[in-house]
């Protein structure tokens, strides 16, 4: 009978949503209420110390916090549940996408099967569904053909403009003109970075770094309006080219997957109201489902245009980025990836006619030089391990400290465009003295006899660079930082001479290119983590190698494929992917075994210490990434104990200023329906409606005087399509209604535009599960149900933001969650 009492009178003041004041007995008989509920919860779980210690903890802030609750939730709405928790989501909305700070939501990727739903299903032809399966294997076709032309265009410019600024300083340097070549070659660099940094900082800032890491939360879920703006792929494009052509220690990789995602994205906008762009067709693509195919498609043609490694663009997508997958999204992968490698082969036969000025028959990255056959023994399988358990150090150890360069470099980028671009100048003038002041500590060497390609080499690329020597001889450390990275890279896995390169020249190559890749990654430019990865693995690879000499039946070239694959396995702990990406870039089945044995080592090792780079670096930027386990401290609670309010609920036929004042006081965009007498015996969850979904049906204005049901003049004035997803930034804002202080008190149906069939679970469902559900099946919100008949029909809405580790522990402060 109390209950029923305060129900009433609960019921009563919420109508009205807006509440001038709560009275004061109201206020101590809720008090009292909950605190007999609590107590009852204590006596049920008296068999769980951690539950009862957690529900006394949350006894001590009800008594510090009660006075001030319903003051609160004046300001946030009503409540219609009387036992939801007096408890807030605190988690940030907000997220660093490349060094812009955004404030980011969740994706739809659950069916909202409504009444228009159900209806244009209904009616849908077949043709209409050749149609839709015709137009997504045109768009896997146009994202191949699109993301090939991209990568071409990358590498035709990387290696016309860096063979340009290396052909001059090298004219400099053989004229003696050492002073005016470094002039010229710290001066070429500064421009490029500067217009590489002016455009990530003016134009697009969340095209700095990678992308690797907005993608893979994009398909985990999470969204933000600059992850794959049109204005993030031109900056994207060119700034990567400007970037890596500026001798920056950072690679073109890890931007093509972001840029290939960036073509899928607004390949799968559905056409331009703005521009006339549109075409009945691309209706189908209006969801968030289909543009995260088309997206997963993107990211593994990214892959496949910069290693040319089709095969090993699906396996990223498959083991890194992608969160869902299934059978028909492999098959339509793959055949996205061999149309990138068709156009790239095709371009290249184009080029090897010297059309493409200094690009000539290198510049896509094709390790395929190494002609050494790979013959082991167990002293080399030992050595092998060695080189795993070295790689797995070392890649832990620089996953530690680009975490800490990137806290430090989020600092400078937050204090504006300005000191983005400063920090660039000074790393790009940091950067070439080394590349141009270390190789004067190096000895000339003696060009080797016999050899058949012209030493040192002069106005071409190559494995010996002049320098500063005499006529005959070369300069090894040169060859490796006066070069491209993809040069470079060459020339540390090539065979045959295993005293090409000092030991000394290896270790201070080493040295530089590891410490120059961890401050380099985080200023304001597109920067890929791959190539400085691939440069200093390769570098204490053959260091290795060309250390155990005759010891060893492997060439010096293999150790340093072996070491690259080592120091890959040791930073972004991927196997597979890395494996077939590695043995499609040396053109060398043989190496299999060897490199399947030493990523394994290398991962294995690097785990003991932390996690991968791209998922260190998605946990620092902010983003509410689920993962594919549920943490174990989940598993000591419930649905219902991590819920969060306020829980703001709609009747199936509620009044239009109740809506617009909910959707002014939170930033919901899920809300509970509920059915009530006289629409159901009993109140009843009827389901679930989106936000977007009530601002189009109130900017429809189809209302009514009475609380009455129009659903049937609704499904007529209404389309499926009128509900459909819009591009980026395009969607109504509930600025953009227009409703009269008459319709205020008008009522609207809702029951229509509500997903029937929203996702529940029981409030006593352990949270480990219920996490594992959430992510598995792609939802943006998860209804908490009671266990027991004569109680409300909703407890509360999980998202997302409910599972993070931030959220559980400011609730339960005495969890402790196991060390990493």
């Amino acid at each position: 009978k109390e209950f029923a009492v305060y129900r009433e009178r609960e019921r009563e003041t919420s109508r009205k949503l807006k509440i001038d004041c709560v009275f004061e007995g109201l206020r101590k008989e809720f008090a009292v209420y909950r605190e007999r509920i609590v107590k009852e919860r204590m006596d049920e779980r008296e068999g769980s110390d951690i539950e009862a210690e957690g529900l006394m903890y949350e006894r001590k802030e009800l008594q510090s916090n009660g006075s001030s609750f319903f003051s609160d939730r004046e300001m946030d709405g009503t409540i219609r549940e009387p036992l939801l928790k007096f408890r807030k989501n605190n988690t940030s909305q907000i997220a660093i996408v490349g060094a812009n700070v955004c404030p980011i939501e969740s994706l739809d990727y659950e069916i909202v099967e409504n009444d228009l739903f159900k209806q244009d299903w209904r009616s849908e032809k077949k043709v209409e569904i050749f149609q839709y399966v015709v137009l997504k294997w045109t768009f896997a076709l146009l994202i191949g053909l699109s993301t090939g032309l991209v990568g071409f265009f990358n590498n035709i410019a990387v290696e016309n403009i860096s063979g340009f600024k290396l052909l001059l300083t090298s004219n400099l340097m053989l004229k003696d003109r050492y002073y005016q070549a470094f002039a010229a070659y710290v001066g070429c660099n500064m421009v490029l970075a500067i217009a590489a940094a002016a455009l990530c900082a003016y134009i697009a800032p969340a095209a700095a770094g990678s992308g690797i890491p907005e993608v893979k939360a994009y398909l985990n879920g999470v969204d933000a309006y600059s992850i794959l703006a049109p204005s993030t792929l031109f900056v994207k494009i060119f700034g990567s080219i400007l970037g890596v052509s500026a001798g920056f220690v950072v690679g073109k990789e890890g931007p093509m997957v972001h840029t290939g995602a960036c073509i899928a994205s607004l390949l799968g906008q559905g056409g331009s109201r703005k521009y006339r762009l549109t075409w009945k067709w691309l209706r189908y693509f209006k969801n968030d489902r289909d543009r995260r195919d088309l997206i997963t498609c993107g990211a593994a043609a990214g892959v496949a245009a910069a290693f040319r490694s089709p095969v090993g663009g699906v396996l990223f997508a498959l083991e890194e980025a992608a969160s869902w997958w299934r059978s028909a999204l492999l098959w339509r992968t793959f055949f996205t990836t061999a149309v990138v490698a068709v156009v790239l082969r095709s371009l290249i036969e184009f080029c090897r006619s010297e059309k493409c000025g200094l690009f000539g028959q290198g510049g896509l990255i094709m390790f395929d030089v190494n002609s050494a056959e790979p013959t082991y023994s167990i002293p080399d399988l030992i050595a092998v391990i060695l080189l795993g358990i070295i790689g797995g150090i070392f890649g832990s150890l620089y996953n530690y400290l680009v975490d800490k360069v990137l806290r430090t470099y989020s600092i400078i980028n937050e204090r504006g465009p300005t000191f983005k671009i400063l920090l660039v100048i000074a790393i790009s003038f940091l950067t070439s003295c080394c590349a141009f002041g270390l190789p004067w500590l190096a000895n000339c060497t003696p060009c080797p006899i016999d050899l058949e390609h012209e030493c040192p080499t002069i106005g071409r690329s190559g494995n010996y660079k002049n320098f500063q020597c005499q006529a005959g001889h070369y300069n090894d450390l040169s060859s490796l930082f006066l070069n491209t990275n993809d040069d470079a890279i060459r020339n540390l896995l090539s065979s045959g001479n295993e005293n090409e390169f000092h030991l000394s020249t290896l270790f201070i190559f080493f040295a530089a290119i590891y410490c120059l890749g961890i401050i380099t990654y985080g200023i304001a430019i597109p920067s890929g983590l791959f190539i400085p990865v691939i440069l200093a693995g390769a570098s204490y690879g053959r260091l290795l190698g060309t250390f155990l000499g005759y010891m060893s039946n492997l060439d010096a070239g293999l150790f340093a494929l072996l070491g690259a694959a080592s120091f890959l396995g040791g930073t972004m702990r991927m196997t597979v992917s890395l494996c077939v990406i590695l043995l499609e870039l040396t053109n060398n089945l043989l190496m299999l075994p060897l490199v399947m044995l030493v990523l394994l080592v290398s991962k294995t090792v690097a785990d003991t210490f932390n996690k991968g780079v791209y998922d260190q670096i998605v946990k620092m930027k902010g983003f509410p990434f689920m993962e594919a386990h549920a943490e174990p401290y989940m598993t000591q609670l419930v649905a219902r104990d991590v819920v969060s309010g306020p829980l703001i609920t709609f009747s199936g036929v509620e009044k239009v200023g109740n809506i617009i004042h909910a959707l002014k006081i939170t930033r919901h965009n899920g809300f509970p329906v509920i059915d009530e007498p006289p629409f159901s015996d009993a109140p009843e969850l009827c389901g679930l409606v989106l936000r977007a979904h009530l601002l189009v049906l109130l900017k429809g204005k189809k209302f009514t005087k009475q609380r009455v049901l129009t659903g049937t003049e609704i499904l007529r004035r209404f389309h499926a399509g009128d509900f459909a997803k819009p591009g980026l930034g395009k969607g109504l804002k509930l600025a953009d209604l227009d409703i009269m202080d008459e319709e205020m008190d008008m009522y609207v149906d809702l029951h229509p535009i509500t997903n029937t069939s929203p996702s529940t679970v029981l409030e006593m469902m352990s949270l480990a599960k219920a996490a594992v559900l959430f992510r598995q099946l792609g939802l943006r919100h998860l209804c908490v149900v009671p266990k027991t008949p004569g109680r409300p029909p909703i407890v509360g809405i999980l998202t997302r933001h409910d599972f993070m580790p931030e959220h559980i522990l400011g609730l339960y402060p005495h969890i402790k969650p196991p060390r990493k």
